[in-house]
């Protein structure tokens, strides 16, 4: 946005060569003229003449190289040069006329020019491409994020491609196109050749993550309307949470994997809630021994909280033993997507059926926390949540295995008859 010019407009005189008559005209400055690139000032004549201008003996406009001096007029508390005949300040009436006329055409010429402006700029992004956005976007805001976050806004952006067949200018966004482009997440193949569509969570997340660029494009003048907060979110379904029992948690610590720091890692993480980004690049210096406490001392890679909290003795012996304290506590621990198969042949070795995924591990410490008699709250804080409904998930499991345990005394004489 242009900064406003504050052009003035004011009625001056000039002495006329040989006469004691003095010319009238407005001057304006600054005027902003194309093809000029500094302001200009502006005369204006308005073919009249004064003679009995009234000066002001205090006020000395400049003298001349002969010593003479000249004045400037006298003005009445309206800002009008005061003559001495009524002929003169009829004219000086009128002139100050003039002054007000073009005054009120500068100020409203500077306005409509700024407005304008504004509109043209809003017009010109308009015409650019949300895609192209939505990408630099996400470069910008989560150049550090965990890898799981970068994924989720990279395959919004590969869903809005394919519904929109490349581009997607912004002046198409609208209300109808965001709540069709919300179905058409909801029917969303799975990527690869697998059959099926995403499941509605997942769609919930990738629409959100649409909704805050809607909302920063809002923000950043793309948008003239705030249509984030106008369009409803895909409501979370509640999924199941699988876990590990500890009898199954004590099968699997005894059975052998071919992956050793793959073991140690879905222990710890099973004694501790620890997230497998967090493990994986959790250093030594981070674990120190307080009053014979072991206790983490580490920031949160999703979160980005601080957390501080002790473990157990046996977490820290899936440690190892203590090395330099820049080196990696799991070294060799690979990322989340090259650990399903060694993890799933451990787990079938151990007899286990149920499909384990190294996340479960982390459901397993909440699930047995909770069965073992710890406060909702002291989990959700062990888990590092930020919102205490997320650790209420694992609550409703253990109701469950308290409605079913209600159940498993049953007397024979009160049986219903069948």
């Amino acid at each position: 946005m242009k900064q406003l010019l504050k052009t003035k407009a004011t009625v001056r005189l000039r002495k006329a060569e040989n006469k004691n008559e003095w010319y009238v005209y407005i001057e304006s400055y600054p005027v902003e003229v194309s093809g000029k690139k500094t302001s200009q000032r502006i005369r204006e004549y308005i073919s009249r003449s004064v003679t009995t201008v009234e000066w002001d003996k205090k006020r000395t406009a400049r003298t001349d190289a002969e010593g003479t001096k000249s004045y400037k007029p006298k003005r009445n508390d309206n800002g009008i040069i005061m003559c001495r005949s009524d002929s003169d300040r009829e004219i000086m009436l009128y002139a100050d006329g003039i002054r007000k006329v073009r005054q009120k055409e500068y100020d409203n010429r500077d306005l409509y020019s700024d407005a304008e402006s504004v509109l043209v700029e809003q017009k010109e992004k308009r015409k650019e491409d949300f895609i192209k956005y939505i990408a630099a976007l996400a470069a910008k805001r989560h150049a550090r994020s965990s890898k799981s976050v970068q994924i989720n806004w990279n395959r919004t952006k590969e869903f809005l491609k394919s519904y929109s067949g490349g581009s997607l200018i912004f002046s198409k966004i609208d209300y109808r196109m965001a709540h069709d482009f919300k179905l058409f997440l909801l029917a969303a193949p799975l990527e690869g050749n697998r059959k099926g569509t995403i499941s509605s969570n997942t769609a919930g997340a990738y629409f959100s993550i649409f909704k805050a660029a809607l909302k920063q494009a809002f923000i950043d003048g793309y948008l003239t309307v705030d249509l984030s907060s106008k369009i409803k979110g895909i409501p979370e379904q509640e999924s199941r949470r699988e876990y590990l029992t500890i009898e199954e948690l004590n099968v699997l610590a005894s059975t052998a994997c071919e992956k050793d720091v793959l073991k140690r890692a879905s222990l710890f993480s099973a004694l501790t809630g620890l997230r497998h980004s967090d493990i994986q690049k959790l250093r030594w210096k981070e674990i120190s021994l307080e009053e014979g406490i072991a206790r983490l001392h580490f920031t949160q890679k999703k979160t980005k909280s601080v957390e501080y909290m002790p473990i157990a003795e046996q977490a820290l012996q899936l440690c190892g033993e203590p090395r330099l304290p820049r080196q990696l506590v799991f070294e060799d621990l690979t990322d989340i997507s090259w650990i399903s198969r060694p993890l799933k042949k451990w787990v079938e070795s151990a007899g286990i059926k149920k499909n384990i995924t190294f996340h479960c591990f982390r459901h397993t410490f909440a699930t047995l926390q909770l069965s073992s008699g710890t406060d909702i709250y002291t989990v959700s804080k062990m888990l590092g949540h930020t919102n205490l409904k997320t650790t209420e998930i694992y609550a409703k499991v253990v109701d469950e295995k308290k409605n079913r345990a209600s159940q498993a005394i049953q007397l024979e004489s009160l049986k219903k008859k069948e």
